[in-house]
C-alpha cells in the first residue's frame, strides 16, 4: 500500500509523446487551490490541451482542465482552466527558458501525478515531429507488437 502512495498518476497526455520527439523531463510542483487538489485527486484533471510557458522567471501551467469539485459549492468553485503556477528551481527555469527559446522546442506536460501526498506535474522538453516522423513512430510500434505476438506465440 505505501508503494502505491507514494506516486499514483491522475492524468497522463499520451499525445505529446506522439507528436513530440522529448529530450527531458523535469518534475514541477503544482501550485494548487483547495477544491483544485480534490478534484485532481478524483482524477477529474485534463493536461492533453495544456501547455507550459515561461514569464518573467516564472514557468505557468496554462489550458489544462481540472473540473469542479461539487461538494465545496458555489463559493468555493475555481475557474477551471485557470493559468496555474509550477514550482521549479531557478537554473531550471533559466534553462528551460533557454530552451523554449531554441527553434522549434517547447515545454510539453506529461503527466499529473501525486508523490508522497503532493501534486507534480511531469514536463517535457521536445521538439514537433513531422508527419513522416510519426508515421515511422506508428511502424515501429506496430512492428514491434508483430514482434511481441511472434514471441508469445511460440513459447
Amino acid at each position: 500500500m505505501a508503494n502505491s502512495d507514494t506516486e499514483r498518476a491522475l492524468a497522463t497526455n499520451r499525445r505529446a509523446r506522439y507528436d513530440y520527439f522529448i529530450k527531458e523531463t523535469f518534475e514541477a510542483g503544482m501550485q494548487l487551490l483547495g477544491s483544485e487538489i480534490k478534484s485532481a485527486r478524483e482524477g477529474r484533471i485534463n493536461i492533453a490541451e495544456g501547455y507550459v510557458y515561461i514569464k518573467n522567471g516564472e514557468a505557468w501551467l496554462e489550458n489544462a482542465n481540472i473540473a469542479a469539485y461539487a461538494p465545496a459549492g458555489a463559493n468555493g468553485q475555481h475557474d477551471a482552466t485557470r493559468p496555474r503556477k509550477l514550482l521549479l528551481k531557478k537554473k531550471q527555469l533559466a534553462y528551460l527558458d533557454d530552451q523554449s527559446h531554441r527553434d522549434g522546442q517547447t515545454i510539453v506536460p506529461l503527466k499529473v501525478y501525486i508523490k508522497n501526498r503532493v501534486a507534480k506535474l511531469l514536463i517535457g522538453v521536445g521538439k514537433g515531429k513531422r508527419q513522416v516522423d510519426r508515421r515511422n513512430t506508428i511502424k515501429e510500434r506496430d512492428a514491434k507488437r508483430e514482434m511481441d505476438r511472434a514471441i508469445r506465440s511460440k513459447i
